[in-house]
This record gives C-alpha cells, sequence and structure tokens, in this order.
C-alpha cells in the first residue's frame, strides 16, 4: 500500500511519490528564536519527527532540513527592549529550544540552517528574482510583484481582488500592489544589516526559507511543511518566489499541522492563553507532551485542557503499568515457550493496522488505539492471578519489545517502566489528593494483618485502598500497588 498524505495544495489524500526514487527531501519551517516557544510551536516538531521516521522504516532516505530564523523584526525589539546584540538574542534563544528539543527526545534533524549563514544565497536570488521581471526597486528596497506571479494564491486558494479589498487601510504607496511583500528591506539605525546591489539591509521572511530550502534540497522539494497559521501568507509567498525565480515546481506535498485549543479558545496572545513548552514540560514531562500531541490526527486541532491532560496521563500509566509488568514477567524463572498463538495473531495484526494507519495521512489516533488494544489483550492473558506460566512469559517478552519498537517511531515508551510509572501515578495521585507516604502506610499495615492471618482486617483495609483508586497486587516477593488503571 503507497503511503497517502493530504496536499494542503490540492486539498485532497494523494500517493506520495518522490521526486527521486528512494529519496525524500524534507523542509520544515522551525521557529524564530527571540523568546521561548510555547507548545504549539512543537506540534510540527514532534509530528514531522514521526513522519521522517516512517518514511525511513518504508525504506527511503530523508534529508530533513529544519531552519533557525535568526534575522526577524521580533528578536530586535526583543533585543532591544533588552539593551543587547539580536545575535545574542538569537543564540540564547536557539540553546534553549535546543534544550527542550532534546528534552523531548527527537531525533536530529539533518540540517538546521540560520538565515544569517545564507546572505549571499538570498541576494543571488533576489537579484534572479529582479532580472525575471518577478521584483523591483523602490527607495533600496526589493518588493515582489504579486501581478507578475499568474498563480499567485494557488496553495491558500485566494485572489488577489479580495487580498486587494483586505488592505485598504495602512498600504505602503511605493507598492505597485498591496499584496506585494518585501525581498529586501532597507537598513533603519540600530538593527542589523547586510551590504546588498541595493545597500544595506536585511531580508523579507518568506524569503529566507525558499533560498534556504533551494540551496539545500534543490530547486524542487518532495515535502514542505509546518503550521497551519503558515498557508497564508508565508508558504504563498515562497511558491511565488521559488517558482517565479526557477519556474518549476517548488513543492509537490504540503503538509500543515493545525493549531492547540485551550478547552474552547484557541492558544494566543490576545487571549493571554500561550504556554510555553519550558513550562509544560516542568510542570509534567515530554513523554505527556508528546502522546497529547499525537493522540489527535495533525490535521485537527489538539485540546490542552486541564481535563485532557489528566485523560492523557491516565492513559499514559494504563500503558507504562502494561509495560512495567512485562517487563518483571519477562524476568520470571521459568521456562520460555512460544508466544500463545491468539497473542501472537493479535500482534501481526496490530502491525498490519498501524502500518495501513501511518500510510493513511499518518493516522496516529488509530495507532494509538491499536497499541491500548494490544495492551488490553495483554492485560486479559498475562496480568492474572496464579504462577507465572511459560506463556505468560512468552507473551510478556513479545509484548515489551514489541512497544518500544512501535513506540520509537512516535518518540514514545522509551522510558524505564517502573520509574515512569511511579511519576505517572504520583500524579495521579496528587489529583486524587493522595500522598504516596499515606498509601504506604496502609499498604504496610495490610501486609501485617496477611502475616499475622488477619484476614478481616485485610480484607477491610484492601476495600479501603480500593476506595482510594489504589489496586493492590500480592505475589510470593511481597505486595506492590499503584493507582488503580
Amino acid at each position: 500500500m503507497p503511503i497517502r498524505i493530504f496536499n494542503t495544495q490540492t486539498h485532497q489524500k494523494e500517493d506520495f511519490v518522490p521526486l527521486h526514487a528512494g529519496e525524500v527531501r524534507m523542509y520544515v519551517c522551525g521557529p524564530t528564536v527571540y523568546d521561548y516557544l510555547h507548545v504549539g510551536n512543537f506540534r510540527g516538531a514532534i509530528f514531522f519527527n514521526l513522519v521522517r521516521n516512517w518514511l525511513e522504516h518504508k525504506g527511503l532516505k530523508v534529508t530533513y532540513v529544519y531552519n533557525y530564523t535568526d534575522v526577524d523584526d521580533k528578536i530586535i525589539n526583543r533585543a532591544k527592549q533588552e539593551g543587547v546584540d539580536s545575535a545574542e538574542i538569537a543564540e540564547r534563544y536557539i540553546r534553549e529550544f535546543q534544550k527542550d528539543y532534546n528534552a523531548l527526545k527527537l531525533r536530529a534533524h539533518s540540517r538546521n540552517p540560520r538565515v544569517t549563514e545564507f546572505m549571499s544565497e538570498i541576494i543571488e536570488f533576489v537579484q534572479e528574482l529582479i532580472k525575471n521581471g518577478k521584483g523591483y526597486v523602490v527607495d533600496q528596497e526589493v518588493y515582489y510583484n504579486v501581478h507578475a506571479f499568474s498563480s499567485y494564491g494557488k496553495l491558500s486558494n485566494k485572489n488577489l481582488e479580495d487580498l486587494e479589498a483586505g488592505y485598504r487601510v495602512d498600504v505602503d504607496e511605493r507598492k505597485k500592489h498591496p499584496a506585494d511583500f518585501a525581498l529586501w528591506k532597507a537598513a533603519k539605525p540600530g538593527e542589523p544589516s547586510w551590504p546588498s546591489p541595493w545597500g544595506p539591509g536585511r531580508p523579507g521572511w518568506h524569503i529566507e526559507c525558499s533560498t534556504m530550502a533551494r540551496t539545500i534540497l534543490g530547486d524542487t522539494i518532495d515535502i514542505h511543511g509546518g503550521g497551519l497559521d503558515l498557508v497564508f501568507p508565508h508558504h504563498e509567498n515562497e511558491v511565488a518566489q521559488s517558482e517565479g525565480c526557477t519556474g518549476k515546481p517548488f513543492v509537490r506535498y504540503w503538509m500543515h499541522n493545525n493549531m492547540i485549543n485551550f478547552g474552547d479558545q484557541k492558544m494566543s496572545k490576545s487571549l493571554g492563553n500561550i504556554r510555553t513548552a519550558r513550562s509544560f514540560l516542568e510542570q509534567y514531562n515530554a513523554e505527556i507532551l508528546k502522546f497529547m500531541m499525537l493522540s489527535s490526527h495533525y490535521r485537527s486541532t489538539t485540546d490542552f485542557s486541564e481535563e485532557q491532560i489528566q485523560r492523557t496521563i491516565a492513559g499514559l500509566a494504563r500503558i507504562y503499568s502494561t509495560m512495567a509488568h512485562a517487563e518483571t514477567l519477562a524476568q520470571a524463572r521459568t521456562e520460555l515457550a512460544p508466544p500463545p498463538e491468539k497473542f501472537a495473531q493479535a500482534i501481526n495484526e496490530a502491525d498490519a493496522g498501524i502500518e495501513r494507519a501511518l500510510d493513511d495521512d499518518f493516522n496516529t489516533p488509530e495507532v494509538i488505539a491499536r497499541i491500548y488494544e494490544v495492551v488490553r489483550l495483554y492485560n486479559n492473558l498475562a496480568r492474572t492471578p496464579g504462577k507465572v506460566t511459560p506463556d505468560k512469559r512468552a507473551a510478556a517478552e513479545v509484548f515489551r519489545h514489541w512497544l518500544k519498537n512501535q513506540g520509537s517511531l512516535m518518540a514514545l515508551f522509551q522510558e524505564n517502566p517502573a520509574e515512569y510509572l511511579r511519576i505517572l501515578d504520583d500524579m495521579l495521585l496528587k489529583g486524587k489528593g493522595l500522598e504516596r507516604g499515606a498509601i504506604d502506610q496502609l499498604v504496610s499495615a495490610r501486609s501485617r494483618a496477611r502475616a499475622e492471618k488477619n484476614w478481616a482486617e485485610s480484607d477491610r483495609l484492601r476495600d479501603e485502598l480500593a476506595a482510594k483508586g489504589i489496586a493492590v497486587q500480592d505475589s510470593p516477593d511481597g505486595t506492590t500497588w499503584e493507582v488503580a488503571k
């Protein structure tokens, strides 16, 4: 079955066929580095990490470029506020982004180009646009003439007449059309600038990505990704620049991830509900953030309400509880047999279902549903009272390796199960208003009652723990407990 991708430009799913057989050239718009990134900025980082992993799993060689915009008005304004050089701001927040990215345990990209590394290529690109009639110079600045590109608006499905109506206020009279956009901006006092044929200045935002993508990946790339908010004007203008320069198709498949909601509200600065990824990771952790992002299809909105966070914690705890059980069972001193036929068949069916889901426009909710199915079957088969049998141990061995392998595609389920389950259980206890120490005391009291064969007291304490949502497991090695899943 071929991989099918929803192409933003055609508004339909298409079979994925790379320009060069066996190779994929992918460019995803990275951050503008002037502050800590909010959780929404990491949706693309998490999702496109999976895209690259799956393409490689299917046998393709992927070159994945993820840029840093280190020249921008926001960076300049932040530098002015702090009284430092804009390069210092950019360098600082590249480091902070990398800390968050590494905390998420996502794979390194093939390249992380910075705009400041490509100034000569940007100037050459703008010169080409001027030469072929797409760019024009006004007062040491260069603008793109949207009327000179007949298919302008084809990505965002906009037309120039509607755009002109929307630009009637505060229009720069020097422009030929209100939608014309800057390719090169003249230097202003106190701002960073570079020499150019039109005078000192700096590039416009859109030309930066067109140049980096073309220089590193070529005139035509296979996949260009980013947030849905970049479709217009950023990606629309990239198309105009790149195709206006080369005359070749710029991108074969456009992929855009949707936005983040907090409850029923879109996350935005105007609403004051922006949350940095750093603060989220400090309060919760990376596994929770990734699981939340991938539990929704990338083209749908993701809810970051407190209720959804708690559901995510509970779902992860259920999976990690099963992983911890399997890790323990796999070490049992019993002979190893082939896994039960029913379980082996279920694993094969899950593998096939996961492949179909990821081939079908990266349907991660279906992948997670398949994982839950296998978790449920394992618990019914191996997490039962009685001694450890060869069948149970075999199922444990298969399950723990299978889940780690499937999880690695999404950068999930690689933590130490017992240690991470304890972290999740502590979060669940906090939500219940309980403390681990108090639960430990009740469990110890129950163990003493069992040792003294005081079965009535043992049962009473078990019921008390159950009422608090605590599941107790007795084994020849002692008694353990966890929050009921």
